[in-house]
């Protein structure tokens, strides 16, 4: 078997990688982008074993063909990022965050290269580039070229579903990449839906705050895996998502000024819309058949005015789609849940791993093992973990022991029901939540719950009894029986 490249220079070459590889399906039957794309897409994500990534060529109406679900796995989200398991992301994280002390001179040197190459992945500018081979301005711009999805029968339209939403902060002149969902209402204008908590909304309050009436957008379409992950990542504030990629990638990402505005894009998208965002201007976007398993509400958002379109000669069309899980995007959260593991680590050392497992749509819940050495330490592990990035929008989040496979959810919940007393172990707290959690009173806040489910010490946690110990067969038994297994003939 072919090893994993240590990049992949378009989004052409994953395709290819993925046909070798027995994981992608072409889809040579017509097919509408009206609903019947999503419904084949959703039963191939929660096929146990018939899920792939899936290709369609005929797209009713449309000479673009449509790729979805290309990172819809572990493997094939391992793969995206140039891995062959997703582990192997936070080990790579891990040295990169909490190097160890060099013992020796030529040890010091390779730390040294070690950090310096992250500056090596800085972009790189090129004058021409694959997604301007067609340029497109004025009268020819026309979304209702491409293959967008009406993804659920609810939908306020058709919506670009993964892009690369590229803007500059105003004040520092900083790039902001995000993955916003664009609803589309003409040929020309796009709904821009970026939360209150994304780097796009800020730039839009900063430039209100500064009286500007015109915030330039570029949308980058099909690029490259580790380029299109990057724009989902919850970067802290100043990191460059670009830079993010090519360390990703283990290759600098190429990148082309647009064509009708000061910004840059990768060169080797698909598909590339260029525009800007009046951030007073406002329209009704949604509803949408959300991640959440609900459709969002319509609300309003601000509007994007599409003034070029550039495109590779024959390009792809790229997409996803969301709903109840799993779907492709939980493979794109736990990339991020074990990417980010050692930055948590660095911040709260006590925590050993963590898990949001599918059904909690990410912000639902957090269940995290800890290493306990104080009284009161799961509680502030919940507290400093409700203020963290991201992970402060977590509504529910439990606390384990370090011995407990926060991945398995039967082992999860058998400690989480057997070690609490529920007035003793629950904690409230209020704070910000997800823009898109409907059951909260109000927009983007609410109530939060943690739970403690350690086991309770005596000395530790004042506990007034003896805690019992888990039942576990001694561990000459258990290597006799594995030993033995075949004689019994019980299975084969």
């Amino acid at each position: 078997m072919k090893s994993i490249p240590k990049n992949y220079l378009n989004l052409g070459e994953f395709i290819a990688f993925l046909e070798r590889r027995g994981e992608l399906c072409r889809i040579r039957a017509p097919v509408s982008s009206h609903l019947e794309i999503t419904e084949i897409t959703d039963r191939v994500s929660k096929s146990r074993d018939a899920n792939y990534a899936l290709l369609f060529e005929q797209v009713r109406g449309y000479d673009i063909p449509v790729l979805i679900n290309s990172m819809g796995s572990a493997r094939r989200m391992a793969w995206a990022l140039g891995v062959e398991d997703l582990e192997h992301l936070r080990h790579r994280m891990s040295s990169l965050v909490r190097p160890e002390v060099p013992h020796g001179f030529l040890e010091a040197v390779s730390k040294l290269n070690e950090l310096s190459e992250v500056v090596r992945y800085r972009p790189k500018m090129v004058e021409r580039a694959p997604c301007q081979e067609v340029v497109l301005t004025g009268a020819e711009v026309n979304l209702n070229r491409l293959p967008i999805l009406t993804c659920w029968p609810g939908d306020g339209g058709p919506y670009i579903t993964l892009p690369m939403v590229i803007s500059r902060d105003p004040q520092r002149g900083s790039r902001n990449v995000g993955m916003y969902r664009l609803q589309v209402y003409d040929q020309k204008t796009v709904g821009m839906h970026w939360q209150i908590h994304k780097g796009g909304a800020e730039h839009q309050r900063l430039a209100l705050e500064q009286n500007q009436r015109r915030i330039e957008v570029a949308v980058a379409i099909g690029c490259d895996p580790a380029c299109m992950y990057a724009g989902s990542a919850p970067l802290p504030p100043g990191i460059d998502e670009i830079m993010f990629a090519g360390w990703l990638r283990r290759e600098r990402v190429e990148m082309v000024k647009c064509q009708t505005i000061d910004l840059e894009v990768p060169a080797h998208a698909e598909i590339v819309l260029e525009g800007w965002v009046d951030p007073a201007e406002q329209r009704v976007e949604g509803p949408f058949g959300d991640h959440t398993g609900f459709y969002s509400l319509a609300d309003r958002y601000p509007v994007m005015h599409v003034e070029a379109m550039t495109m590779r000669r024959r390009p792809v069309y790229a997409t996803t789609i969301v709903g109840k899980p799993p779907q492709e995007d939980a493979w794109l959260g736990k990339a991020t849940e074990r990417l980010f593991l050692p930055l948590i680590q660095l911040v709260v050392p006590e925590v050993v791993d963590y898990s949001m497992p599918p059904p909690g749509t990410f912000h639902n819940l957090v269940v995290v093992s800890i290493t306990k050495r104080y009284p009161g330490q799961a509680r502030k592990v919940m507290y400093a973990l409700w203020g963290l990035m991201l992970l402060s929008l977590s509504k529910y989040l439990w606390v384990v022991d370090a011995d407990v496979n926060v991945h398995d959810m039967d082992e999860v919940l058998f400690h989480v029901t057997s070690n609490t007393d529920p007035r003793r172990d629950v904690v409230f707290a209020e704070g910000p939540l997800d823009a898109l959690d409907h059951a909260a009173d109000h927009f983007a806040y609410g109530s939060k719950m943690g739970i403690d489910a350690t086991r309770k010490d005596p000395v530790l946690d004042h506990f007034p009894r003896e805690w019992p110990q888990d039942i576990q067969m001694a561990r000459d038994i258990v290597d006799l029986v594995t030993q033995r297994w075949k004689e019994y003939k019980i299975s084969p």
